[in-house]
């Protein structure tokens, strides 16, 4: 039973968060406690993308971006995955540059000095040479950079199947069982 934080940043790609929320919904068996945490430009961005403000309707325990009493924001609490999703170039840079200036950087430094999965959803193209280093810096630091770049194999029809493509790429590096598309397999 896993204990996972989820944050969601400004970045363009609200879709995978929401489809995200969604999948541990239909995982709680395997997972213990979701905690999410939102910026307040990832709000604005899902509600211009989404047409909707349906993120505080999920079952989890929302957490303001600058309570830094919230339980990820110390190691002793012992979540085991944090994933941001999407994540801007802003928010990955200040995790590389060691800035802890509110909960969402705060906890990735915690998972890294805790030697915990830290999953980066980078959500930006193309990429400069500074976000390209600054993902080298992370993943050196023990961070998983996966971008949201989807794959066809499964021909998705719709939007939703083509960010589930991501999504399920996410619940994998997570080290959570989820039906999906495999390669190689009818």
């Amino acid at each position: 039973m896993k204990k996972i934080v989820i944050a969601i940043t400004g970045a363009s790609g609200s879709i995978y968060a929401k489809l995200l929320l969604q999948k541990f919904q239909q995982l709680d068996s395997q997972i213990a406690e979701v905690a999410v945490v939102m910026s307040d430009n990832a709000k604005q961005v899902w509600q211009f993308e989404l047409d909707n403000q349906d993120y505080g309707k999920f079952p989890f325990k929302f957490y303001a971006k600058n309570d830094f009493m919230a339980p990820f924001a110390s190691g002793s609490a012992k979540f085991d995955t944090m994933v941001i999703v999407p994540c801007s170039m802003g928010t990955l840079g200040r995790i590389a540059g060691g800035i802890s200036d509110d909960l969402i950087t705060r906890a990735a430094d915690v998972m890294l000095k805790e030697r915990r999965k830290l999953i980066l959803v980078a959500r930006d193209t193309p990429f400069n040479l500074i976000h390209i280093r600054n993902m080298a810096t992370v993943t050196e630091a023990g961070a998983i950079v996966c971008p949201a770049v989807p794959s066809f194999y499964n021909k998705p029809k719709t939007v939703e199947e083509v960010a589930l493509t991501v999504v399920n790429r996410i619940i994998d590096l997570m080290g959570l069982e989820s039906e999906s598309y495999r390669w190689g397999k009818e």
